[in-house]
C-alpha cells in the first residue's frame, strides 16, 4: 500500500471519529435555569455542577450564574442528570434525576436556603389554581414539588403563584398603619365609630412563616364623651380571602358626659374550602352581644356554595345574615382589621329594650366571564328582617328613637320588612388604573304609606318596590399618586331603608352621590402617607319628611357625611 493510500485512510478514520459527537447532536437537549434565595432574589456567581447519571458519560460540566441568577447548557446528551449548586453563605442545593431529552428545553428554578430558611415550609393557598400544563416542561424546586417556571417567548418566567413570589408578596406588605380621622360613615349608629375626630391604628404581628395576628384599635374623645374599640384578627394562611379568619371586637362609647354607656362584643369566624376542581364552599358566623339599658345578643350565620360550571360560567347560592368581612376580595389585612371596628349591627330600641338590627339575605347568582377583565353577573334574591333600621332627624319624644350624641341623628326600629328582588351587574377593568361597575336592581324597601296619619312611625311604613340604577368608577392617576372613586345610585321613588343592601355592600355603591379620594404624600421615613377624604350623599338627596304621633321627623336611607384625615403606613 502506498504512502498516499495510508495517509488518505488515516484522514478518513480521523474524520469519522470527529463526526461521532456531531451525529449525536440531534439527540441532545438544553437545560436552562435560575438560582434564587428564599426571598426570590437572583444569585450572581453561584457554581452549577451538571453531572450525568450515566456511569460511562463524560466529566461534569461546571457553570456560573450571571447577574440575573441564570445559567444555561446546550447540546447535553439525552439522559438523566444531577445538578449541584453551591454559593458562599448558603447550603448546597442538589437536584437529582433531571431528565434531558432532544425535543424540549428543560427549565429549573433552584432555591438556595440558609440553615434557618430551610426549616420553613411554603404552603399553597387553598383557592390557588394549578398552572396550565400547556407550557410546563419540567419543574421541581427545592422547596416545592409543583411547577413554578414557564417558557414564554424564549425567556424563563417565574410564575407569580410560585413559592418565592408568594414569600416576596408577604414580606413587601405594610406591617403597621396609623390613621387620624374625623367623622364616620355610619351617622346615627351608636354601636359603630363615633361621628367625631378619632385616632385609629392597626399592626400585623406576624406569627410563623405565614400566619398573621392583626391588632387594631380606635379612640375618640369629644364633648367629654369617650368612645373606642379594639379588635384582634387571626389569619392562619396569612392572606385575605384564603383560608380561615377569626376576629374578636369589643366596643364602648358614652352618649354624652353624663349619658348611658354602650358596650358591645362581636366574635366571628369565616372559613372556606374546595371540593374537587369545581366546587368551593365558604361559611361563617358572628356572635354579637350588646349592652345598653339592658342587654341583647344574636347569632348571625352565613354560607355560600359556588360551582364552576365551565371555564367562563360560575353559579353560586348563598344565605347570609350579614355580608362577608372582605366582600371585594381586594382589601389588605390591615384595612380588614380596621373595617372590623366599624362592622357592628345597628343597635335599636323597641318598647324600652335594646335590640339589634337583623336580616336574612338569600341569593342565587350566575356570573359570565366575557374576558380577562370583564364579567356580567345576574342574581335573584330574597330579603327579610324583623328589626329594620331607619335613620332620621327631628324633635321626638318617643322612647323608641335612639338618639346619637355625636351626630344628632336617631336610629329607629321600623319593624318587619320582606321582599324579593333581582340584580344585574357589569364590571370591567381597563388596565391597572381604571375600572367601572354598572348596577341595576329591582327590590323592595320601606317607604311611607300613601295615606299618612299621625300614628307610630313604623305603622306609616310599608314595603314598596323600586328600580335603581347605579355606576361606580375608580381611577389611579399616574405619577400624582391619586386614587379616586366615585359612585351614584338612582332610586325610582321614595325609600327610607336600603334597597338591595347586600348589593350595595358587595359592589361598594351607596345611594346617591358618593366619592373617595386617596392622595399619596411625600414621606420622609420608611413607609408612605396618604391624605383621605370620603363623601357620602353629597347633595343630601332622598330625605323624606313624615309627621308622626311623636313629632315631625326627616328620614333618609343614606345620611350625608364627610370623613377626612391622614393615614400613615409603614
Amino acid at each position: 500500500m502506498s504512502y498516499q493510500s495510508i495517509r488518505a485512510l488515516g484522514l478518513g478514520l480521523l474524520l469519522g471519529i470527529c463526526a461521532l459527537p456531531l451525529a449525536g447532536a440531534p439527540n441532545s437537549g438544553k437545560l436552562s435555569g435560575v438560582v434564587v434565595d428564599t426571598a426570590g432574589t437572583p444569585q450572581l456567581g453561584a457554581t452549577v455542577l451538571i453531572s450525568s447519571e450515566d456511569l460511562f458519560n463524560a466529566s461534569p460540566l461546571e457553570l456560573l450564574t450571571n447577574d440575573r441568577g441564570r445559567f444555561a447548557a446546550d447540546a447535553l446528551r439525552a439522559g438523566s442528570y444531577s445538578i449541584k449548586v453551591t454559593l458562599a453563605g448558603f447550603l448546597p442545593a442538589i437536584e437529582q434525576h433531571i431528565q434531558i431529552s432532544g425535543d424540549r428545553t428543560t427549565l429549573l428554578e433552584i432555591v438556595m436556603g440558609s440553615v434557618f430558611s430551610s426549616l420553613e415550609k411554603l404552603r399553597r393557598a387553598p383557592d390557588q389554581n394549578m398552572p396550565s400544563d400547556e407550557w410546563i416542561w419540567v419543574l421541581r424546586s427545592s422547596s416545592a414539588t409543583r411547577p413554578v417556571l414557564r417558557w414564554q417567548d424564549g425567556e424563563i418566567v417565574i410564575e407569580p403563584g410560585g413559592p418565592a413570589q408568594m414569600e416576596i408578596a408577604q414580606r413587601r406588605g405594610n406591617h403597621g398603619r396609623f390613621d387620624l380621622m374625623t367623622g364616620a360613615d355610619h351617622p346615627g349608629s351608636i354601636s359603630n365609630l363615633a361621628d367625631s375626630p378619632g385616632t385609629a391604628f392597626a399592626y400585623d404581628l406576624g406569627l410563623g412563616s405565614h400566619g398573621q395576628l392583626l391588632m387594631a384599635g380606635q379612640f375618640s374623645y369629644q364633648g367629654a364623651a369617650p368612645a373606642g374599640g379594639f379588635v384582634a384578627e387571626w389569619l392562619p394562611s396569612g392572606e385575605m380571602g384564603s383560608g380561615s379568619i377569626t376576629s374578636i371586637v369589643v366596643r364602648e362609647s358614652r352618649l354624652g358626659p353624663d349619658g348611658p354607656t354602650f358596650r358591645g362584643l362581636r366574635m366571628s369566624h369565616d372559613n372556606q374550602f374546595t371540593v374537587g376542581d369545581r366546587v368551593s364552599i365558604r361559611y361563617g358566623s358572628d356572635y354579637v352581644m350588646a349592652g345598653f339599658a339592658g342587654s341583647t345578643m344574636a347569632v348571625r350565620p352565613r354560607g355560600e356554595v359556588a360551582l364552576q360550571m365551565t371555564r367562563n360560567w360560575l353559579a353560586s347560592a348563598l344565605i347570609a345574615a350579614s355580608p362577608w368581612q372582605n366582600t371585594d376580595g381586594s382589601s389588605s389585612a390591615l384595612q380588614s382589621a380596621m373595617n372590623s371596628l366599624d362592622a357592628f349591627p345597628t343597635l335599636l330600641m323597641r318598647d324600652g329594650r335594646p335590640v339589634l338590627e337583623n336580616g336574612m339575605h338569600e341569593e342565587i347568582a350566575v356570573e359570565r366571564v366575557l374576558s380577562k377583565n370583564t364579567n356580567i353577573t345576574a342574581a335573584v334574591f330574597h330579603d327579610r328582617s324583623t328589626h329594620t333600621a331607619v335613620f332620621g332627624r327631628g324633635a321626638t319624644s318617643g322612647s323608641d328613637y335612639l338618639q346619637d350624641y355625636f351626630s344628632e341623628v336617631f336610629a329607629y326600629d321600623a319593624g318587619n320588612s320582606a321582599s324579593f328582588g333581582a340584580r344585574a351587574a357589569y364590571q370591567q377593568k381597563f388596565g391597572d388604573s381604571f375600572s367601572t361597575t354598572l348596577l341595576y336592581s329591582y327590590a323592595g324597601a320601606l317607604a311611607p304609606n300613601e295615606d299618612t296619619i299621625e300614628a307610630a312611625l313604623r305603622n306609616q311604613l310599608a314595603t314598596r318596590y323600586r328600580h335603581s340604577l347605579g355606576a361606580r368608577v375608580s381611577a389611579n392617576i399616574p405619577r400624582s399618586g391619586t386614587k379616586v372613586s366615585a359612585g351614584y345610585k338612582w332610586i325610582s321613588g321614595q325609600v327610607v331603608s336600603h334597597q338591595d343592601a347586600y348589593g350595595e355592600s358587595l359592589y361598594h355603591l351607596d345611594p346617591y352621590l358618593s366619592m373617595e379620594i386617596r392622595q399619596t404624600l411625600p414621606s420622609f421615613f420608611p413607609g408612605h402617607m396618604q391624605a383621605l377624604a370620603d363623601f357620602g350623599n353629597l347633595f343630601a338627596q332622598g330625605y323624606v319628611p313624615i309627621a308622626t304621633g311623636d313629632g315631625r321627623v326627616m328620614l333618609v336611607p343614606s345620611y350625608r357625611y364627610f370623613r377626612g384625615g391622614l393615614s400613615i403606613q409603614f
